[in-house]
């Protein structure tokens, strides 16, 4: 690598370097482990397909992420893929060790489907060597003090059931993740104590089915010239219902047969932007509601109230697909926690009906339209990343919001972080060199720590991500990670400054 430190003795010199000083930061501050409450848990988080590789290893099937990623190179940063990944799966002890020498609590992962079930349901069979690999990456977190937390579903769906009925476009999908569901808490729920049954279902239903970027890339034609096919019109609410009936059914199955004997906790993890009002009139301020309503209450509402929020059943109208009785109960409360993912925030301000019956989306069904920037002036700064706006205070807010607005529930910081855009030139003198990324963390943090203090009932963080990763349709492009990802010399890891920072704060 050009002008780089050539070596991992040179790579440990600068660290070393650096130390000391970032010690002498961090005790110089009261605000540390000590600051939060007893018992509060700090940890990172990954997923299966951006970590793992190993993609055809030891009777492992597809999901619709291989076959995004080989089907569209071109929608993907640099044609790539994740065949490799991070090559976690023969590398998991090694990452572990880093865990435990940074002091983290825990460790947010999720399972492969179609590692542990090739095919997509228990009866096409169950592949041992999958619930081997978890087994043992369990056990390794467990024998090194650190508590597993378990994603079912980050996204990677078996690409048999994709083609079988349409994977969540179809009903059927409730009953096979249910069973899969079911399979893991027989096979890891004597050990694993926190469930999350999906991640960012408003993610998977509007970047996969509205917009077409991430896999399968389904939308109308007006959204994505390079979608195939698909209605960003229907499918991201069909998905998004199918989602929430999956989750709906696994925790119901869970909290009657396993919940008791297993003693363990089950709950969902989504995504929220904070929305700013772009001005003081009443439009914006609705339309930060319904900006609001129709990302995080779009499944927030119906788990804690049953149903849809207003505003998406009146502007949705009949493609909004509505829950039968039996399903509004079965879906309402089904959680012991929410996990939360915040990253950044945006301005919102109204925009007025049309009457285009043709370019109808969920994109546009909000009336709301988002941006980054006010008077010229952004909401906060990059600070590198290729979209995130650096705005602490939104994730106070969308806490205060969710306490107020859905009765204070138990809720982990699943996810927060920044990214590093690189294109393949940076060094890994400046990769590690993040102290952008410390900022963000202690700024988030003391956020955090201020809704903590107000009544909101927050039991955990997780920083995205351990290491650098594969970062979707952006690949290798986006660096979240705390720990270097060198990729052009054999996947070796380094910690960047804000693991050293991290190791620091949380020996207080």
């Amino acid at each position: 690598m050009a002008n780089d430190l050539g070596s991992s003795t040179a790579i440990g010199i600068l660290i070393l370097s650096n130390l000391l000083a970032i010690t002498e930061l961090v005790s110089a501050s009261t605000f540390n482990r000590s600051s939060f409450p007893a018992g509060f848990l700090f940890g990172t988080a990954a997923a299966s397909y951006q970590y793992e590789g190993a993609v055809n290893e030891d009777g492992k099937g597809l999901s619709i992420w291989d076959t995004f990623t080989h089907k569209y190179p071109e929608r993907i940063a640099g044609g790539a893929n994740a065949d490799v990944a991070v090559d976690f799966y023969h590398r998991y002890q090694e990452d572990v060790n880093i865990m435990k020498n940074m002091g983290l609590d825990t460790f947010r992962f999720s399972i492969s489907w179609s590692r542990v079930l090739p095919n997509g349901t228990v009866k096409g069979g169950v592949n041992k060597k999958g619930i081997d690999f978890y087994n043992n990456l369990i056990n390794e977190l467990l024998s090194q003090g650190i508590q597993p937390f378990v994603t079912l579903f980050h996204w990677d769906l078996p690409q048999a059931l994709e083609d079988e009925y349409g994977g969540f476009l179809s009903p059927s999908i409730v009953h096979d993740f249910k069973n899969y569901a079911e399979l893991c808490f027989k096979e890891f729920g004597d050990r694993v104590k926190h469930w999350i049954t999906l991640n960012e279902p408003w993610s998977y239903s509007n970047t996969g089915y509205n917009m077409g970027l991430f896999a399968p890339g389904r939308c109308s034609k007006f959204m994505n010239a390079a979608c195939q096919a698909g209605d960003s019109a229907t499918e991201p609410y069909l998905v998004g219902h199918h989602m929430l009936l999956s989750h709906a059914a696994a925790v119901k199955l869970y909290k009657e047969k396993y919940q008791a004997s297993q003693k363990g906790q089950i709950g969902i993890t989504l995504v929220c932007h904070w929305m700013v009002p772009f001005s003081k009139t009443k439009p914006d301020h609705q339309a930060s509601k319904r900006a609001l309503d129709f990302m995080y209450g779009w499944y927030m509402h119906p788990l804690v109230y049953g149903d849809y929020p207003k505003s998406m059943i009146n502007l949705v109208g009949n493609r909004l697909p509505r829950f039968t009785t039996d399903q509004s109960m079965m879906v309402k409360g089904s959680f012991d926690f929410i996990g939360l993912n915040y990253y950044s925030s945006f301005y919102a301000y109204s925009v007025p009906a049309t009457s285009n019956s043709v370019n109808i989306s969920y994109s546009t069904d909000s009336l709301t339209n988002l941006t980054t920037e006010r008077d010229g002036i952004p909401i906060g700064p990059t600070d590198g990343s290729i979209w995130i706006h650096v705005y602490p205070r939104g994730l106070r807010d969308v806490l205060m919001y969710t306490k107020k607005k859905y009765n204070n529930p138990t809720i982990y910081i699943t996810e927060n972080g920044i990214d590093q855009l690189d294109n393949g030139t940076s060094t890994l003198t400046e990769l590690v060199n993040d102290l952008n990324r410390i900022d963000y963390y202690k700024r988030h943090l003391a956020s955090l720590e201020r809704a903590i203090k107000e009544g909101v009932d927050v039991k955990g963080y997780f920083a995205w991500s351990l290491l650098d990763n594969f970062e979707w349709a952006a690949a290798y492009t986006m660096r979240y990670g705390i720990n270097v990802v060198d990729y052009k010399n054999g996947l070796k890891r380094y910690p960047k400054k804000s693991a050293i920072w991290f190791n620091n704060f949380l020996q207080k």
